[in-house]
């Protein structure tokens, strides 16, 4: 029998995280699912953890990995013709989190779906930031511009097949498929409704890795576009200022030095991945790196007619 969803998870050294993840997915209201763990070399308990689970496992060399690549080849062993994609450090809050994710395909015209993020308690202040202002709480049917992210998120494996991820970008293969897809009159919508937890706990140095990583894939994706010493300064104090506002309005002490820290790894890295690779497009210029003074503050309460997923006892 075909499944109603493939599920395909990148992992490296996840096994901190995995089994929550894992454990989310076997709660959810819609169980007749494939789930494949592409596994690019892990040498910690990821396979272990996983092994608990019913999980098809992929394996990718490390040094074949991109992220695209690793993509292409779990959804190469999708069975499925919706095909959803989790970060391995992601984890549902409800048990509708696959039936909502899903639920916009039947429209024969919506290509991606995407849907909520928010961090995990470890997670940064201005991570929280990042995640409110990119992911809010109202869903977009939709979407008018190329955005979205594949730590959760879903696509039409018939899609795919016309148009694998691209392999040779360091990152943003989501925001290129995406891209791809709007070009082609398709629909991207955003379900606010199917949220997850990501769990970010990076040292300074990987966040900024990361978004100098992403900075060169974005020249790469928009070689027209630039970002300049004026862009990272006037993101940078902006950013910065908005967190700090937000924080003393949710009487939050001490993160002052770790908010300065964040966006300057953040739009540092960005400004470097540009210069190792024409303006930003306004609207993913506003949905990438603009604060909006609503952010902080005004967040949905759970919803009533769905009790959270409880994770206690119950990750292995």
């Amino acid at each position: 029998m075909t499944p109603v969803c493939s599920i395909v998870i990148r992992a490296h050294n996840e096994g901190h995280h995995i089994g929550r993840l894992l454990t989310g997915i076997s709660q959810q209201t819609l169980r007749d699912v494939q789930v494949i763990l592409v596994d690019s070399g892990s040498t910690d308990d990821t396979l272990t953890v996983a092994s608990h689970f019913q999980v098809q496992v992929v394996r990718i060399h490390p040094q074949d990995f991109t992220f695209g690549r690793s993509l292409n080849m779990g959804i190469a062993a999708a069975e499925a013709a919706l095909v959803v994609i989790a970060s391995a450090h992601v984890y549902p809050v409800y048990p509708d989190w696959l039936e909502r994710l899903l639920a916009p395909f039947d429209n024969s015209r919506v290509a991606l779906t995407y849907g909520k993020q928010r961090g995990g308690e470890s997670s940064k202040f201005s991570e929280h930031q990042v995640f409110a202002h990119w992911f809010p709480n109202g869903s977009e049917l939709r979407q008018d511009h190329p955005f979205c992210n594949n730590a959760n998120a879903a696509i039409r494996r018939a899609l795919w097949e016309k148009h694998p991820y691209n392999e040779t970008i360091p990152g943003l293969e989501d925001l290129a498929w995406a891209r791809w897809a709007h070009e082609q009159g398709h629909i991207i919508t955003y379900v606010s409704e199917a949220e997850v937890v990501h769990v970010h706990n990076e040292t300074w140095h990987a966040v900024y890795n990361r978004y100098r990583r992403e900075g060169m894939a974005f020249k790469q994706i928009y070689p027209q576009e630039n970002f300049h010493l004026g862009d990272l300064l006037r993101l940078f104090f902006s950013n910065a200022a908005s967190d700090l506002q937000a924080a003393g309005r949710a009487g939050m002490r001490g993160v002052f030095w770790s908010v300065l820290r964040f966006r300057w790894n953040q739009f540092y890295g960005t400004y470097q991945g540009y210069r190792r690779s024409g303006p930003l497009t306004r609207q993913l210029k506003q949905a990438f790196y603009y604060p909006h003074n609503h952010i902080g503050g005004e967040e949905k309460q759970p919803r009533r007619t769905m009790a959270p997923i409880d994770y206690r006892e119950k990750t292995p």
